[in-house]
Protein backbone atom coordinates (compact mmCIF):
# COMPACT_ATOMS: atom_id res chain seq x y z
CA UNK A 1 0.00 0.00 0.00
CA UNK A 2 2.99 2.27 0.64
CA UNK A 3 4.37 1.72 -2.49
CA UNK A 4 1.07 2.42 -4.54
CA UNK A 5 1.00 5.50 -2.50
CA UNK A 6 3.85 6.51 -3.52
CA UNK A 7 3.37 5.60 -7.11
CA UNK A 8 0.16 7.80 -7.16
CA UNK A 9 2.07 10.91 -5.75
CA UNK A 10 4.92 10.52 -8.40
CA UNK A 11 2.24 10.21 -11.18
CA UNK A 12 0.75 13.50 -10.38
CA UNK A 13 3.85 14.62 -9.59
CA UNK A 14 4.69 13.55 -13.19
CA UNK A 15 1.41 15.37 -14.28
CA UNK A 16 2.28 18.63 -12.74
CA UNK A 17 6.15 18.73 -14.94
CA UNK A 18 3.83 18.24 -18.01
CA UNK A 19 2.07 20.98 -17.21
CA UNK A 20 5.19 23.06 -16.70
CA UNK A 21 6.67 21.37 -19.87
CA UNK A 22 3.56 22.36 -21.61
CA UNK A 23 3.37 26.41 -21.01
CA UNK A 24 6.90 26.64 -21.47
CA UNK A 25 6.49 25.01 -24.95
CA UNK A 26 3.82 27.31 -25.97
CA UNK A 27 5.54 30.20 -24.85
CA UNK A 28 7.67 32.16 -27.32
CA UNK A 29 9.77 34.38 -24.60
CA UNK A 30 12.11 32.01 -22.65
CA UNK A 31 12.50 34.32 -19.52
CA UNK A 32 8.56 33.72 -19.69
CA UNK A 33 8.65 30.27 -20.12
CA UNK A 34 11.21 29.47 -17.60
CA UNK A 35 8.90 30.83 -14.77
CA UNK A 36 5.51 29.53 -15.86
CA UNK A 37 7.92 26.27 -16.05
CA UNK A 38 7.81 26.33 -12.30
CA UNK A 39 4.26 26.01 -12.07
CA UNK A 40 5.37 22.12 -12.03
CA UNK A 41 7.16 22.09 -8.94
CA UNK A 42 5.42 25.08 -7.31
CA UNK A 43 2.49 22.39 -7.32
CA UNK A 44 4.37 19.48 -6.56
CA UNK A 45 5.57 21.09 -3.51
CA UNK A 46 2.46 22.65 -2.20
CA UNK A 47 0.84 18.97 -2.55
CA UNK A 48 3.27 16.47 -1.13
CA UNK A 49 3.46 14.90 -4.49
CA UNK A 50 6.92 12.65 -4.98
CA UNK A 51 9.31 14.27 -7.75
CA UNK A 52 12.35 11.76 -8.52
CA UNK A 53 14.52 15.03 -8.78
CA UNK A 54 13.98 16.68 -5.25
CA UNK A 55 13.79 13.55 -3.17
CA UNK A 56 16.88 12.04 -4.87
CA UNK A 57 18.37 15.23 -2.86
CA UNK A 58 17.66 13.17 0.30
CA UNK A 59 19.60 9.60 -0.23
CA UNK A 60 22.47 10.65 2.72
CA UNK A 61 19.44 11.21 5.12
CA UNK A 62 17.87 8.14 4.95
CA UNK A 63 18.15 4.23 5.14
CA UNK A 64 19.61 2.00 2.02
CA UNK A 65 15.38 1.01 1.28
CA UNK A 66 14.60 4.74 0.36
CA UNK A 67 16.55 4.01 -3.00
CA UNK A 68 13.43 1.74 -3.48
CA UNK A 69 10.99 4.63 -3.42
CA UNK A 70 13.55 6.94 -5.33
CA UNK A 71 13.17 3.91 -8.40
CA UNK A 72 9.15 3.87 -7.98
CA UNK A 73 9.28 7.64 -8.23
CA UNK A 74 11.10 7.81 -11.32
CA UNK A 75 8.64 5.12 -12.69
CA UNK A 76 5.54 6.89 -11.46
CA UNK A 77 7.06 10.39 -12.84
CA UNK A 78 7.63 8.33 -16.33
CA UNK A 79 4.26 6.91 -16.46
CA UNK A 80 2.46 10.48 -15.46
CA UNK A 81 4.54 12.87 -17.80
CA UNK A 82 4.04 10.00 -20.66
CA UNK A 83 0.15 10.00 -20.17
CA UNK A 84 0.03 14.07 -19.72
CA UNK A 85 1.83 14.00 -23.36
CA UNK A 86 -0.26 11.60 -24.77
CA UNK A 87 -3.50 13.54 -23.90
CA UNK A 88 -1.55 16.79 -25.29
CA UNK A 89 -0.98 15.60 -28.40
CA UNK A 90 -4.59 14.75 -29.22
CA UNK A 91 -5.72 18.67 -28.93
CA UNK A 92 -5.65 21.49 -31.04
CA UNK A 93 -2.28 22.77 -29.21
CA UNK A 94 -0.67 19.38 -29.63
CA UNK A 95 1.08 19.71 -33.23
CA UNK A 96 2.67 22.79 -31.80
CA UNK A 97 3.71 21.46 -28.66
CA UNK A 98 4.61 18.56 -30.42
CA UNK A 99 6.96 20.30 -33.61
CA UNK A 100 8.24 22.47 -30.32
CA UNK A 101 9.20 19.48 -28.87
CA UNK A 102 10.90 17.59 -31.17
CA UNK A 103 13.84 20.55 -31.96
CA UNK A 104 14.00 20.68 -28.29
CA UNK A 105 14.51 16.87 -27.89
CA UNK A 106 16.88 16.99 -31.40
CA UNK A 107 19.26 19.34 -29.62
CA UNK A 108 19.48 17.39 -26.47
CA UNK A 109 19.89 14.14 -28.79
CA UNK A 110 23.15 15.20 -30.70
CA UNK A 111 25.03 16.55 -27.63
CA UNK A 112 27.85 14.65 -26.36
CA UNK A 113 27.62 12.32 -23.55
CA UNK A 114 29.26 14.14 -20.99
CA UNK A 115 28.14 17.22 -21.55
CA UNK A 116 24.83 16.00 -21.06
CA UNK A 117 25.62 13.92 -17.78
CA UNK A 118 27.63 17.40 -16.40
CA UNK A 119 24.36 19.12 -17.76
CA UNK A 120 22.31 17.23 -15.27
CA UNK A 121 24.40 16.85 -12.69
CA UNK A 122 24.45 21.19 -12.47
CA UNK A 123 20.67 20.84 -12.98
CA UNK A 124 20.18 18.74 -9.63
CA UNK A 125 22.43 21.43 -7.85
CA UNK A 126 19.66 23.92 -8.64
CA UNK A 127 16.70 21.36 -7.63
CA UNK A 128 18.08 21.11 -4.53
CA UNK A 129 18.35 25.05 -4.05
CA UNK A 130 14.91 25.41 -4.97
CA UNK A 131 13.72 22.43 -2.76
CA UNK A 132 15.52 22.55 0.25
CA UNK A 133 15.12 26.27 -0.17
CA UNK A 134 11.50 25.70 -0.10
CA UNK A 135 11.51 23.04 2.71
CA UNK A 136 14.13 24.94 5.10
CA UNK A 137 13.57 28.72 4.62
CA UNK A 138 12.19 30.32 7.12
CA UNK A 139 10.47 33.17 5.33
CA UNK A 140 7.78 32.87 2.93
CA UNK A 141 8.95 34.92 0.40
CA UNK A 142 12.16 33.04 0.71
CA UNK A 143 10.83 29.80 0.03
CA UNK A 144 9.26 31.20 -3.35
CA UNK A 145 12.24 32.74 -4.30
CA UNK A 146 13.90 29.70 -3.76
CA UNK A 147 11.84 27.87 -5.54
CA UNK A 148 11.13 30.04 -8.84
CA UNK A 149 14.67 31.17 -9.18
CA UNK A 150 16.41 27.62 -8.97
CA UNK A 151 14.05 26.09 -11.58
CA UNK A 152 14.13 29.08 -13.78
CA UNK A 153 17.59 29.32 -13.60
CA UNK A 154 18.45 25.46 -14.37
CA UNK A 155 15.84 26.27 -17.70
CA UNK A 156 17.56 29.71 -18.49
CA UNK A 157 20.84 27.68 -18.91
CA UNK A 158 19.68 24.64 -20.56
CA UNK A 159 20.35 22.27 -17.77
CA UNK A 160 19.12 18.36 -18.09
CA UNK A 161 16.48 17.64 -15.54
CA UNK A 162 15.53 13.93 -16.59
CA UNK A 163 11.97 14.03 -15.80
CA UNK A 164 11.11 16.93 -18.06
CA UNK A 165 12.80 15.26 -21.02
CA UNK A 166 10.82 12.47 -20.05
CA UNK A 167 7.37 14.63 -20.68
CA UNK A 168 9.79 16.23 -24.01
CA UNK A 169 10.91 12.93 -25.68
CA UNK A 170 6.87 11.77 -25.08
CA UNK A 171 5.76 14.74 -26.64
CA UNK A 172 8.09 14.75 -29.47
CA UNK A 173 7.30 11.01 -30.25
CA UNK A 174 11.30 10.96 -29.76
CA UNK A 175 11.56 7.28 -28.02
CA UNK A 176 14.46 5.52 -29.28
CA UNK A 177 16.99 3.37 -27.96
CA UNK A 178 19.12 6.55 -28.02
CA UNK A 179 16.96 8.62 -26.57
CA UNK A 180 16.34 5.94 -23.47
CA UNK A 181 19.85 5.51 -22.94
CA UNK A 182 20.29 9.61 -22.64
CA UNK A 183 17.92 9.48 -19.84
CA UNK A 184 19.48 7.18 -18.28
CA UNK A 185 22.54 9.46 -18.11
CA UNK A 186 20.52 12.64 -17.25
CA UNK A 187 19.02 10.50 -14.37
CA UNK A 188 22.42 9.53 -12.94
CA UNK A 189 23.90 13.21 -13.91
CA UNK A 190 20.98 14.60 -11.78
CA UNK A 191 21.24 11.87 -8.90
CA UNK A 192 24.83 13.04 -8.72
CA UNK A 193 23.61 16.64 -8.84
CA UNK A 194 21.47 15.99 -5.47
CA UNK A 195 23.65 14.88 -3.46
CA UNK A 196 26.48 17.94 -4.35
CA UNK A 197 25.41 20.73 -2.34
CA UNK A 198 24.37 18.24 0.70
CA UNK A 199 27.79 16.86 0.70
CA UNK A 200 29.43 20.05 1.35
CA UNK A 201 26.85 21.06 3.60
CA UNK A 202 27.32 17.94 6.18
CA UNK A 203 30.90 18.40 5.43
CA UNK A 204 30.75 22.34 6.65
CA UNK A 205 28.83 21.59 9.62
CA UNK A 206 30.85 18.89 11.11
Amino acid sequence: MKILKTFIRAAAAGLCIALGGTAFLCIDNKIIGALFFTLGLFVIVNNGFDLFTGKVCYLLENPPSYIISCLVIWLGNFIGTFLSSQLILQTRIGQDVCTKAQALCNTKLSDGILSVFILAVFCNMMIFIAVDGFKNNPHHIGKYLSLFLGVAAFILCSYEHCIANMFYFSAASAWSIKAFGYLGIMTLGNTLGGLVLPLFKRAVNK
